[in-house]
């Protein structure tokens, strides 16, 4: 089911993912969701960057590159609406919820546009950027007000992505007035070599792994991935490259042989989290 709004999100949730794009989430902890679908537990999927791009924007040759990508049929307005239908069925699939945020993607903010370049994307947080971790801080913390009790899911930040540093940025934030938030590993990202020791240092507190085993529901997961049809070649050249790639990772990471799993961190210190801006 699609959420209109902050607003509409009642008691009958129990986890809230916060989900850079449309297929974040879905990647990277699809079996937990799925594993909280089966034991009656309510889900809610935020995607923060999933503003519709206006008629008039002027695409870099960098952003029409990363769309010729995902599609060759689509503009940017519609091809943001495609995502969003893939978005939702990959939701129904696992049985969660999803609402969406106004935030352009990285690609299509700014005019002219702000990041021009792949190497801006994973570069510095430039300052008509701020405000988004402001803005997203206070609808998260709304939310936290009203519902305490939730258990929140955010990026870590693992690969360098500026959108998913923004909302990790947020996360980190939401600590200090006491959420309850843990960070989950960004795929594919993570199969970067020493991405993920990159990133646990610089967020600069201590990070403590949490696992869930998702051996009964890894297969949910690669489906899930699987539906967000416009990003498989971007992110992994093939739908056999994804499967493969979700189930040998959550293998590796799992102590048990046989197993799979998906790995959270959460911060062992709540301490000095206002300093986290990146």
């Amino acid at each position: 089911m699609l959420v209109s709004a902050m607003d509409a999100v009642g008691p009958e949730y129990q986890h809230v993912y916060l989900s850079p794009h449309f297929d974040d989430a879905v990647y990277s902890c699809g079996g937990t969701i799925a594993l909280q679908t089966l034991q009656k537990e309510c889900s809610l999927i935020i995607t923060v960057f999933a503003g519709l791009p206006g008629p008039d924007l002027k695409l870099s040759s960098f952003a029409r590159r990363i769309q010729r990508t995902m599609s060759s049929q689509h503009e940017a307005f519609s091809l943001v609406e495609l995502r969003r239908q893939e978005d939702q069925q990959a939701c129904s699939l696992l049985r969660a919820d999803c609402l969406w945020f106004d935030y352009l993607d990285a690609i299509y903010r700014g005019a002219p546009t702000l990041y021009r370049w792949k190497r801006a994307i994973g570069g510095r947080m430039l300052q008509a950027d701020t405000w988004i971790v402001e803005d997203l801080l206070r609808l998260c913390l709304a939310l936290h007000r009203r519902l305490p009790s939730l258990h929140w899911y955010a990026p870590l930040g693992i690969g360098g992505h500026l959108d998913h540093r923004l909302v990790a940025a947020a996360a980190f934030r939401l600590l200090v007035y006491g959420a309850d938030v843990v960070f989950y590993e960004d795929f594919p990202y993570v199969l970067r070599p020493s991405a993920l020791k990159r990133r646990l240092r610089e967020v600069g507190v201590i990070m403590q792994p949490q696992l869930v085993e998702v051996s009964d529901t890894l297969a949910l997961r690669q489906q899930a991935a699987s539906l967000y049809a416009s990003q498989v070649r971007m992110n992994f050249g093939s739908a056999a490259t994804l499967y493969r790639s979700i189930e040998c990772y959550s293998s590796q990471i799992s102590p048990k042989q046989g197993a799979h799993v998906e790995r959270f961190w959460r911060a062992a210190l709540q301490a000095d989290y206002h300093r986290l801006q990146q």
